[in-house]
């Protein structure tokens, strides 16, 4: 552990170079795309519809909690966080190990507020090139987002009627 790591949260190492990677690799990420794109001529659209916000919002949201929560895409998580509990609805609670970069990453794929980021960063560089196709893979995350609270709703139903 570093003196600024130390100095900046305490006891516990907080691992501001990993931090810094992960943000860079962002900003890296985003110009790329940015240089790509101007390089095919790509427009960027005028204006974004409410709508449009919306639905990659919700998609948004969804696909953030599948990466970061979901026992599927465990295997994603597992080379940076550990299981800490089961959680309710197929959703796990994981916990980051390790130190420096490895830890930064288990930071972010066991949050899905800092994943939606990254999530968000890609659905709208997707809808940037391809609106549709964008349009499509927001409607089908957002589908199950729907899909999930009627889930709930309906749990909640039976569990009204039987108690």
């Amino acid at each position: 552990m570093t003196d600024g790591e130390r100095q900046y949260d305490g006891d516990e190492e907080t691992p501001l170079a990993g931090y810094a990677a992960l943000a860079t690799t962002f900003a890296v990420g985003a110009g790329l795309f940015t240089a790509a794109a101007r390089r095919r001529g790509l427009r960027l659209p005028d204006t974004v519809p409410p709508w449009d916000v919306a639905l990659l919002g919700t998609a948004t949201f969804k696909a953030s909690r599948l990466l970061s929560k979901d026992k599927v895409t465990s295997f994603l998580r597992s080379p940076f966080t550990r299981r800490e509990q089961e959680g309710e609805a197929n959703e796990v609670m994981d916990a980051p190990r390790g130190s420096g970069l490895r830890r930064a990453v288990g930071d972010l794929v066991s949050c899905p507020f800092c994943v939606s980021a990254w999530v968000a960063g890609v659905l709208f560089g997707t809808y940037a090139c391809e609106p549709r196709a964008a349009r499509l893979l927001a409607a089908g995350l957002s589908a199950v987002t729907v899909s999930d609270w009627l889930q709930y709703a309906w749990s909640l139903t039976e569990q009204r009627a039987e108690g």
